[in-house]
């Protein structure tokens, strides 16, 4: 498992709640670094938000270029097989994110993943296996 570089802003001191937000196929975490600001969140509700970047990897359905991916993308026609090892990777790249918010004293039930495309089906596949409820999937 690799660790992830991340991006992360805090709304206030010594945050209470977390948000791990993952980007989609091609983006990065700064895609949404811009929401914060516009979720005007109160400054009595502290929140860290986390926007990690994927690893770069080759996906296949652009070429094999290689970009930022959570996962490689076969094929779009006909049967779809995912990167089970790619999907199954990222999963455990994402625990470690939530490990860590919850070492820095955020608990799960504090604690939302989000998505975006590719991010949203590690968010997903993460949150729903999680040993722990979360505070929420999007």
């Amino acid at each position: 498992m690799s660790v992830l570089e991340t991006l992360e802003i805090e709304t206030g001191p010594q945050p209470t709640a977390t948000v791990i937000w993952l980007h989609g196929l091609g983006a990065d975490g700064y895609d949404f670094e811009p929401i914060v600001p516009e979720l005007g969140l109160p400054d009595t509700l502290p929140v860290r938000f986390v926007f990690p970047h994927a690893p770069m990897r080759p996906v296949t359905i652009n070429g094999g270029a290689v970009m930022r991916a959570w996962y490689d993308i076969v094929s779009l026609e006909g049967v779809r097989r995912e990167d089970d090892a790619g999907v199954r990777a990222s999963q455990e790249s994402v625990e470690a994110l939530i490990a860590s918010e919850r070492a820095r004293g955020v608990p799960a039930s504090r604690l939302v993943l989000a998505g975006f495309s590719q991010g949203g089906a590690i968010a997903l596949q993460t949150g729903l296996r999680h040993a722990d409820r979360l505070a929420g999937i999007m």
